[in-house]
């Protein structure tokens, strides 16, 4: 789906911070500018990855304002906006637009677990309405934190019904199957599916998906772009195999601190790994273990 308005690899951006906790603007936007310069099509700020449900909504939106000043090319982001309060997601997402955002990220209401779809579909009915156009909205499919799946029938009420708002899905449940029912379901109508695991990158783009948001984005997307370009060559298969390792090497719980503490010591910069509770730095043993994976991996993080 080569047409797809954030075709190709797309980093779920980490959140630099101060030792105050505050967020790190200026380095913020450097990140975002050096992920563009090397492989990425796209940056999803205030994600998962991002720490998004560490940071308040004043943060949320001082933050896009921020990046914009930098100069980050606001149509190559897709902010996260969906948060548990419908009217804050319609704030943030009111707030991406005005901004030129081309997408915004919308996880469902996850505090209050086992909705219906009638409650779901009510849910994002209420925001699109409300935000009323300039924007495209990405659902996030990722129930292993939100506990909230988003099953192909609401998406398919959705698109029914908001054919040219509700634009794709990031599926992060990390499901071969759940990805293919996306695109088997809706890709002939124009719906981008990403996947949310670089492992999963190769598979589902030859089934017609439209590239990938990542974690691992953050240190790989060099590589993961190799992957995207070239997905079904047979000379392909050796970049794959680096990037499936160098997603191994990250994931699990210790995820976001495993991404900082190698972004630290690519940059030499200590602050990188400033994290906000309850997520913690990583010991310096784990960080060693870290280092020890990704090393073996074969990729190398650009200069």
């Amino acid at each position: 789906m080569k047409d797809a308005l954030f075709a190709g690899v797309n980093a779920a951006v980490l959140t630099p911070m101060r030792d105050d906790l505050s967020v790190d603007l200026d380095r913020m936007a450097g990140h975002c500018h050096w992920l563009l310069a090397n492989g990425c099509m796209g940056l999803a700020v205030l994600g998962t990855t991002g720490e998004a449900n560490s940071i308040g909504i004043d943060e949320r939106l001082a933050l896009l304002d921020g990046l914009a000043e930098r100069g980050v090319p606001t149509d190559r982001l897709m902010p996260g906006t969906g948060v548990p309060a419908l009217t804050d997601t319609v704030r943030l997402t009111r707030q991406a637009a005005s901004l030129g955002c081309r997408g915004a990220l919308l996880l469902p209401p996850f505090y209050y677990k086992n909705p219906s779809d009638d409650g779901l579909f009510a849910f994002f009915s209420e925001v699109i309405q409300r935000v009323g156009g300039g924007i495209r909205f990405y659902l996030y499919n990722f129930p292993q934190q939100s506990a909230v799946p988003l099953s192909v029938a609401l998406i398919g009420r959705l698109l029914h019904a908001y054919p040219d708002a509700v634009k794709g899905v990031k599926d992060s449940s990390g499901s071969y199957e759940s990805g293919r029912a996306y695109i088997e379901a809706f890709a002939k109508h124009g719906f981008e599916v990403y996947a949310g695991d670089d492992t999963l990158l190769q598979p589902l783009l030859r089934l017609g998906a439209a590239g990938c948001i990542t974690a691992a984005a953050n240190v790989n997307a060099a590589v993961a772009h190799q992957v995207y370009a070239g997905f079904d060559s047979p000379a392909v298969e050796a970049a794959n195999t680096a990037l499936c390792a160098s997603r191994a090497a990250v994931a699990g719980p210790l995820l976001i601190p495993s991404l900082k503490a190698l972004m630290a010591r690519h940059t030499g910069y200590a602050g990188w790994h400033t994290i906000r509770p309850p997520h913690l730095r990583l010991s310096d043993e784990q960080a060693a273990t870290v280092y020890a994976a990704f090393d073996a991996c074969g990729v190398t993080i650009p200069a």
